[in-house]
């Protein structure tokens, strides 16, 4: 009997025990499930990056109160978390800390605000952004309607493109090879091919670059002597067009009318970074990228390593997007950016950038090669010269007002 009772304890006991291994097993499988590994990393996102709302609790204590996760869905190639904020929570806490969810979550997340600034949709995608060529048609459908379109290039769930007026001022930043001499070419392109009232200037300081440009662009230079002549130019056209807002009585020139409307000017210069000793084009380049939103005088600059001597702090600051290719490291990426995510870019991800504009975002500018660039400007070659010329012929003003314009045909 005695016997048999302790082999009944010890079976009890046994069964228990595997009772209790089941219970840690399932509750290691519950704790380890997808949803429940990212609703722990937000929790710890929002306590690491400090965004909560604090409140006065029982006693006056104070009290933080952070987000609420309510919903994780799990997709096919990525996850979604949505994030409440509790009321009386600036959304800035989140926005300020965005490269902190792509430290915890990698370069597949991407943080969307709803419109009514209480809740955040966290998107984590399993798999890359892949390359893509250049789409003529493509791009004409993500620009349409913007008067200086500026086409960027995808993520995993949207086109980006945005217009130059309302964001003016666009720093290229990156290593060679990774993609950056190639956005400056679409970018370019894109400019031209979509923006009839444009003035373009390039300024080419490697040779390399903007010679697919000639016959298209106003004017293409190489030397820092030529590229000084069109900023002192360029600073006596803003100086006439500030008059000519004075007198209209309006802020920008998109306000006048259309018959007496200017021009977009866009300066292009390629590797800023070799005129730092050259303070007279910096100091009108910087004079530009202060007072020329509303003048419509815009600039784009490159360089393949950013300088703090060039990117000072009220040039930098002008320059409100920003594309960052692959950086060498993460000093170089906080001069262009503010954060180091441009030095997580691998040397494989050709094209791959770190998009600044409200935030920052992983986004894969699209592949356009010389001969493509070539046959898509083709049409292009010559047009900005003839303008030129044929605005600049006398007018016989002793023939009849109509025909000097053209209406009436030759009797």
């Amino acid at each position: 009997m005695l016997v048999s009772s302790g082999a009944g304890i010890l079976m009890a006991s046994a069964k228990f025990a595997g009772l209790g291994a089941c219970g840690i097993s399932a509750y290691m499988v519950y704790k380890g499930m997808p949803d429940k590994v990212m609703r722990r990393k937000l929790i710890h996102v929002f306590r690491m990056g400090g965004m909560s709302l604090t409140i006065a609790g029982y006693k006056g204590k104070q009290v933080k109160v952070y987000p609420v996760v309510p919903s994780i869905r799990m997709f096919a190639n990525r996850m979604e978390a949505l994030m409440k904020l509790p009321k009386g929570m600036d959304p800035k806490q989140v926005q300020e800390k965005e490269w902190l969810f792509r430290q915890m979550f990698g370069a597949g997340a991407e943080l969307e605000q709803s419109e009514d600034a209480a809740s955040y949709v966290l998107r984590v995608y399993s798999t890359s952004i892949q390359a893509y060529d250049y789409d003529p048609e493509e791009v004409a459908a993500a620009v349409n309607g913007m008067s200086l379109p500026v086409y960027v290039g995808k993520t995993h769930s949207e086109t980006i493109a945005y217009n130059m007026v309302e964001n003016p001022h666009l720093l290229i930043a990156g290593e060679t090879g990774s993609g950056k001499s190639v956005a400056l070419r679409s970018v370019i392109t894109t400019l031209i091919r979509h923006c009839t009232d444009l003035d373009l200037y390039c300024a080419d300081m490697k040779r390399s670059e903007f010679h697919i440009f000639r016959d298209v662009a106003n004017e293409v230079v190489t030397e820092a002597h030529e590229l000084a002549r069109i900023v002192l130019k360029l600073r006596k056209e803003m100086k006439e067009r500030g008059s000519q807002l004075d007198q209209a009585g309006v802020a920008h020139i998109d306000d006048l009318p259309e018959w007496d409307r200017p021009n977009y000017i866009v300066l292009a210069v390629d590797e800023v970074a070799l005129l730092k000793k050259e303070p007279d084009i910096m100091q009108g380049i910087e004079e530009i990228s202060t007072i020329g939103r509303a003048l419509g005088v815009f600039l784009i600059l490159s360089m393949q390593r950013p300088d703090s001597d060039v990117l000072d702090g009220k040039l930098k600051n002008n320059l409100t997007v920003r594309m960052a290719f692959r950086h060498a490291d993460e000093i170089n990426s906080r001069i262009t950016l503010g954060s180091g995510e441009a030095a997580q870019i691998k040397n494989s991800q050709k094209g791959r950038m770190v998009f600044k504009l409200d935030g920052c975002r992983y986004v894969q500018g699209p592949y356009l090669d010389l001969d493509r660039a070539k046959v898509l400007l083709q049409d292009y070659k010559g047009v900005k010269r003839t303008q030129v010329a044929s605005s600049e012929e006398p007018i016989d003003l002793s023939q009849d007002e109509f025909e000097v314009f053209g209406v009436l045909d030759d009797e």
